[in-house]
Parts: structure tokens; sequence; C-alpha cells
């Protein structure tokens, strides 16, 4: 699966980052990054995080 990021509509809630912790965190701005991970690492909770996520900012497609 492929996970992306869309930072421009991002507004800092954090829900990505309490909901799947070692696919997310928060840039010095608050704003979404996708940590690095191994291409065959499962992604575990990311869809249920791009679902919570108030701005739509984040994707999970399957490869």
């Amino acid at each position: 699966m492929r996970i992306t990021v869309d930072t421009g509509r991002c507004v800092g809630a954090g829900q990505c980052v309490l909901t799947a912790p070692d696919l997310f965190d928060q840039d010095d701005d608050g704003l979404v990054t996708v940590l690095d991970r191994p291409a065959d690492a499962p992604v575990g909770a990311a869809p249920e995080a791009a679902a919570l996520c108030p701005s739509g900012a984040i994707t999970v497609a399957a490869d």
C-alpha cells in the first residue's frame, strides 16, 4: 500500500499520530509527515488514520 499526505490540506489535528504513531508524525509546524518504513512493512492503522483525518490530507491506496 502507498500512503501519501497533502501537507497543504493538513490542519495539524494530530489524529493520524494518535491512531498510527508507527506511521505518522508531525513536523515543527504540526503538519503530518509519513515516517520512513520498508516498502513491505504493514500499514496497520493507516486506513483508519486517513478516515479520521478531519481535512482529508491522508490517502492510502493499493499499489
